[in-house]
């Protein structure tokens, strides 16, 4: 992780750059803000996988002797089903379509959302999961 932090916060540097230069430049506001949040959003991923990779072992891929094969192996627990996703989906749908056609749509959108959220939360905790 450690040689993908330093690659966020080299792409955020020469992102900050090239808004510094395009603001100057063009003097155009919509595509300046776009890249200076640009570059806030590639410091936070930066500094997220520097401050993670401080407290996880090192992987195969910050050791420059590793092979292939020394990645292998279990990365991690991922739900092997859930329906929770489809829920967050369509309310987020349509919260955004809210937002094209009218704000009441907000209203039929936000239970899906809440929905959603709170069985993913809780999925581990009841039913024929709770045990995993």
């Amino acid at each position: 992780m450690k040689i993908q932090g330093k690659m966020f916060v080299w792409l955020s540097v020469f992102v900050l750059v090239m808004a510094i230069v395009y603001g100057v430049w063009s003097k155009e506001p919509a595509g300046t803000t776009a890249l200076f949040l640009a570059f806030g959003l590639c410091i936070m991923i930066g500094f997220y996988l520097g401050f993670t990779a401080r407290r996880v072992d090192a992987g195969a891929q910050d050791n420059k002797e590793a092979d292939v094969a020394d990645d292998a192996g279990e990365l991690g627990f991922f739900s092997p089903h859930s329906w929770q996703p489809l829920s967050l989906g369509i309310g987020g749908a349509l919260a955004f379509l809210g937002v094209a056609v009218g704000w009441w749509l907000l209203y039929f959108s936000l239970p899906l959302i809440l929905i959603g959220l709170w069985g993913w939360v809780f999925e581990y905790y009841r039913g024929e999961n709770r045990t995993q």
